[in-house]
């Protein structure tokens, strides 16, 4: 039998479902594993269940403990999570499930994202379900697909058979913070086609590496460089000193990760590798005097060719001027919550393939103000004579001023733990304002236990704030 590798942690039905889901790989438009296991669950446990053809998953779990006849609550999930690994790690998170550790304090996953965002909801949900002993209201669970792309299950799954006008999302990431509003968003994708052909010259390979990335939504403000930006500039001070042909080019995998690397190959036509490691010696010490990147390096090698199928020297300054010119980071902050960015770009996947492509997570929590960076970055593109595509756009989570739920919630934690929550808005994306978009009247709250570093390989979830999440948890079921 295999080694469970969380076994005797508390809550332990909870770390087994979780054990269980992080198994099965499950990345963004990889999740027909997945929500076939959750609707295996549900028939083990002789509960209702829908499964749509986007592979979104509601089941639906009687009230308990003489809660039966109680208003149903909701509670809400995503069942993909944010594939990224070390260079060194040897999984295939396409095929393969996580390594998990833990150290007494955190779970973490060697190499790899852990996928606490957002497998702890359903092993939540899951072991409430389960356990026929806890009393709670008559519970509707949604599970969502490919969430960390632009929400595409939200807003493709119905909800017209749900009851229940209380939803506890469990997407957060920061345990005594209470969410109640978010910002909306979408993907963009800027592509320029270009011309490739056999060139023949020195071959250099142009490395930027050791930034600390991150999560575009909650970390977007954090003072963390983006090595897409970055190698613009660093391909920029290179052309200003000689003619460049980009052969290769990948930095980044997620729209919604800050990407940590990027790694591109050039045909040079001139200058020779010392005085291009001259430029990247200089960029690199501004690159850790600007932004909080102890570790970042910037560096230039001989790759063993002599050219290469690559973009004419048109194309290629082309492509750095647009990695130049695009917006990225923060754009504006909220007027009426002190901190709260108000509206970011990220600048999330470059790559070379038949064409040269960037893409950008794009957030606001003023719709208007959404709209005008995508119209920018549209604008931009035509300047530069490329093709605009857009996707996964998702409304902003407004604030309700009146919230039993939230009031409900607020005062348990009180009685609770003799502190006050935080109540907060954020900036990072939730599904709650695509859900209450078709609920109407939904009554919403996203909670979560604490979490260090997601969509990055050094992610950990604290185990002791999970079990003080489930028991808190728990206790609103009971009271709801």
């Amino acid at each position: 039998m295999e080694e469970k590798k969380l076994a005797g942690l508390e809550p332990s039905a909870v770390f087994g479902y979780f054990e269980a889901l992080c198994g099965i790989p499950h990345g963004s438009r990889n999740t027909k594993a997945i929500s076939d296991y959750l609707v295996a669950f549900a028939k083990e446990q002789g509960i209702r269940w829908i499964q749509d053809e986007s592979n979104n998953v509601i089941l639906f779990a009687d009230g308990t403990c003489g809660l039966e006849d109680h208003e149903p609550v909701i509670l809400q999930g995503h069942m993909d999570m944010v594939c990224e690994k070390d260079a060194d790690c040897p999984l295939n998170l396409e095929t393969d499930g996580l390594d998990l550790a833990h150290d007494g304090t955190s779970v973490f996953a060697r190499g790899t994202t852990l996928g606490g965002d957002d497998g702890i909801a359903l092993a939540y949900a899951m072991a409430l379900i389960a356990d026929k002993s806890i009393p709670h209201p008559p519970l509707e669970v949604i599970v969502t697909v490919d969430e960390e792309i632009g929400m595409l299950g939200a807003n493709a799954i119905d909800v017209s058979m749900l009851k229940g006008r209380r939803m506890i999302n469990l997407d957060s990431e920061d345990e005594g913070i209470f969410t109640v509003s978010c910002a909306g968003g979408a993907r963009a994708t800027l592509t320029l086609n270009v011309e490739r052909k056999m060139v023949y010259g020195p071959c250099i390979r142009l490395s930027v590496d050791g930034l600390q990335g991150g999560h575009s939504g909650a970390e977007i403000h954090k003072n963390r460089a983006n090595a897409n930006k970055v190698m613009g500039e660093f391909m920029s001070r290179i052309l200003g000193l000689m003619p460049l042909c980009l052969t290769s080019f990948s930095g980044g995998s997620k729209d919604n990760a800050i990407p940590r690397s990027c790694q591109a190959n050039v045909v040079a036509m001139g200058i020779g590798l010392e005085r291009i490691n001259a430029v990247a010696e200089a960029l690199q010490a501004e690159i850790r005097e600007k932004f909080d990147e102890p570790e970042a390096t910037v560096q230039a090698f001989d790759v063993d060719a002599l050219g290469g199928n690559s973009m004419t020297t048109q194309d290629t300054a082309r492509a750095v001027a647009l990695l130049c010119a695009v917006p990225n980071g923060v754009q504006s902050y909220s007027a009426d919550i002190p901190g709260l960015v108000q509206a970011s770009l990220n600048l999330g996947i470059a790559k070379l393939g038949e064409h040269f492509s960037i893409t950008f997570s794009v957030r606001s929590s003023v719709n208007q103000e959404k709209e005008e960076l995508l119209g920018k970055l549209k604008e931009l593109c035509s300047f530069y004579d490329g093709s605009y595509s857009q996707m996964g756009e998702y409304p902003a989570w407004e604030y309700r001023k009146d919230s039993p739920l939230r009031d409900t919630m607020v005062q348990l934690y009180r009685e609770m733990y003799s502190k006050e929550p935080e109540v907060l808005a954020i900036h990072a994306g939730l599904e709650c304002g695509l859900l209450g978009e078709k609920l109407p009247g939904l009554d919403c709250v996203s909670i979560g236990p604490q979490m260090h570093d997601i969509h990055t390989s050094r992610e950990k979830l604290e185990i002791a704030s999970t079990e003080r999440v489930w028991d808190y948890l728990c206790a609103v079921l009971k009271q709801l």
